[in-house]
């Protein structure tokens, strides 16, 4: 394989470019650029780069991490004595061997879980990671988690199906989520680059945090040698407001059920009590600029497509006593749909009834059935469900891997690849540990992010073959990549010396 390495030096690239000199601007003149007639963004679940990627050869992978990136500390600062699985109640599990304290095969002796598996979901949540990442260290993914030393896994992906599209085509391996933290804010990153706002949020959702900013733990969860972490209150909302973990949208299809006496298309705006006893209400409707707003303004077609869309919609419009069978559900062959993947639909002009929600919001088969006909608007973006997206615990790595690979086939032998260019990214790490710290100061990060380093695939008759691209980039530089080729008018929240994917280019 022919390996090209876009990047400036190997310092730079090792510090994750915190020190702040950007990188050189990608000489790809406006002719080139009309080539691309349309853009395929496919959104999957949850792993870090080093966790899929780590020994892609040629990568910046997990053989190159510093002895202080690859060693786990616990929370007074001193290195753990071994790493342990943590399962049900936070307490070690019998099912996984303590193993040294170092990045480890999850798919090699002696843990040997091969990718066929469903394995556990590491905590994943905005202010976990920010600890986590510790400065850079990026070593107290460990202590930070639900399942502990799990998170220091990693797997041979040699086998997978989107490890040949990324020997073919292009691999980024210097591509961060836009935000900490897990797939609800990621997913905002991803069509707005900002925070929702929840101004009114209940105290049970608001983040509690000390003098530092972080959060507070309870009492008898202050070593990762003897049990998971354990925090006091929530972490949806920050203290001043933003919502940056998990909260459901207020329509349907949502995580809370219609009211008894209320419109079947909502959710109920007396939200709902949380397993842990506290009250969660529907995010309320946001009105901050998205691509899909900029898009629109310029008359450029484009739609958001989720596999499973039109059966969750049918689900969450039920009556409110009925049990749902689509919506976090896996039970069944159900697609598992997750509506906080779903992120137009938190918004206002997306709400039930209005034209934009009919015309922009479609469902999965609906993305097929455009690329066999060779009618994808010029902005595509395709969410598989749980049970596709490669999310641990929802599915297993290589049932999403055959999902997007077939669809990459479809769109390869599409009348409109020619014109095409196809990015493949993760939403974020999924609480896997990964060595590259973010970048950081002013145009390349701010309070929000980025986090975690994440897979990009880059893919397309007019992207370099069997290349990696170590530009600095995010998953604002997808909405940066749009902005240029469509004349749109930019979003405030993209960063401004990310790259913005032309590195990639012929």
């Amino acid at each position: 394989m022919k390996t090209i390495s876009v990047l400036w030096s190997l310092g730079a690239l090792l510090t994750g470019c915190a020190a702040g000199t950007p990188p050189p601007a990608a000489h790809v003149d406006a002719a080139r650029l009309q080539r691309i007639q349309n853009v395929v963004v496919i959104y999957a679940e949850n792993h870090s780069f080093d966790n899929l990627y780590g020994m892609f050869p040629g990568a910046n992978g997990v053989s190159r991490a510093t002895p202080e990136q690859a060693t786990q500390i616990d929370h007074d600062g001193k290195p753990l004595p071994e790493l342990i699985v943590f399962g049900a109640g936070g307490k070690p599990n019998a099912q996984y061997p303590r193993l040294p304290n170092a990045p480890f095969r999850i798919d090699a002796p002696p843990v040997s879980r091969p990718p066929t598996q469903m394995v556990p979901s590491p905590t994943h949540n905005f202010f976990h990671n920010q600890e986590q990442i510790n400065g850079g260290r990026n070593n107290l993914f460990a202590a930070m988690s639900n399942v502990g030393g799990w998170t220091m896994g990693y797997y041979d992906g040699s086998a997978f199906k989107l490890w040949q599209w990324a020997r073919d085509y292009t691999l980024a391996d210097n591509f961060f989520m836009g935000a900490f933290g897990g797939s609800y804010l990621n997913h905002q990153y991803l069509i707005c680059a900002c925070a929702p706002r929840h101004a009114d949020a209940p105290a049970s959702m608001r983040a509690q945090l000390d003098a530092n900013g972080k959060l507070i733990k309870r009492t008898g969860s202050p070593s990762a040698a003897v049990g998971a972490v354990q925090i006091v209150g929530g972490t949806q909302v920050t203290p001043d407001g933003y919502s940056v973990n998990t909260s459901q949208p207020a329509y349907q299809p949502s995580g809370i059920a219609p009211s008894a006496q209320g419109p079947r298309t909502l959710a109920n705006p007396a939200g709902v009590t949380s397993q842990a006893g506290n009250l969660e209400l529907p995010l309320p409707a946001q009105t901050a600029t998205t691509i899909g707003d900029t898009l629109s303004a310029k008359g450029v077609a484009w739609a958001w497509y989720a596999q499973g869309y039109t059966q969750a919609l049918d689900d969450g419009m039920q009556l409110p006593e009925l049990a749902r069978k689509v919506i976090y559900q896996s039970a069944g062959g159900s697609v598992n749909f997750q509506p906080h993947h779903l992120p137009f639909n938190y918004f206002a002009r997306f709400a039930p009834g209005t034209p934009d929600r009919a015309r922009h919001l479609r469902d999965g088969d609906d993305f097929v059935e455009a690329i066999e006909s060779g009618t994808l608007p010029a902005v595509s973006f395709y969410k598989p469900g749980g049970r596709d997206s490669q999310h641990p615990g929802s599915g297993d790595i290589m049932t999403g891997d055959a999902h997007i690979s077939a669809l990459l086939d479809k769109l390869k032998a599409s009348p409109q690849w020619k014109d095409m260019l196809v990015v493949v990214s993760y939403d974020e790490n999924g609480g896997y540990w990964d060595h590259v710290p973010p970048p950081t100061g002013p145009g390349w990060g701010d309070r929000f992010g980025p986090g975690s380093r994440i897979p990009a695939l880059l893919i397309g008759p007019h992207v370099k073959q069997g290349a990696i691209d170590s530009t600095p980039m995010d998953t604002t530089s997808i909405l940066k990549f749009l902005t240029r080729r469509f004349g749109l008018q930019p979003l405030t929240g993209v960063r401004e010396k990310m790259g913005d994917l032309t590195s990639a280019l012929n």
